[in-house]
């Protein structure tokens, strides 16, 4: 999954909802039942999301809705090889990222 999100240190509740296509009220449900998702709390309680939290969500959603993990199944998954489950994940979205890039080069020609 191809995630456009601008670089920044802090991302609103709306705008990492928006961008993996889900409803905000998923994304607070996986803040409480995944403890790698910390997002820090304004003033005003509002969440904020850290480019770290962002990567943790990829890998959620890459567990959970693409390769079809129960919760508990993408707990363990991330308790038990935390470091090669986020390199193998990492790798397989740079390479979107190039094949969206190329189909765009490819849709212009």
């Amino acid at each position: 999954m191809n995630i456009d999100l601008p670089e920044k240190r802090y991302y609103k509740i709306g705008e990492v909802a928006k961008a993996f296509n889900v409803n905000t009220s998923l994304i607070r449900f996986w803040e409480k039942e995944f403890d790698v998702i910390q997002p820090k709390k304004n003033g005003k309680g509002d969440r904020m999301f850290t480019p770290t939290d962002i990567k943790n969500f990829r890998l959620i959603y890459h567990l959970v809705k693409e390769k079809g993990f129960t919760l508990d199944g993408a707990k363990n998954r991330l308790k038990s090889n935390p470091d090669g489950t986020v390199n193998n994940h990492e790798i397989i979205a740079s390479l979107e990222k190039v094949k969206a890039e190329l189909l765009k080069i490819k849709n212009a020609l």
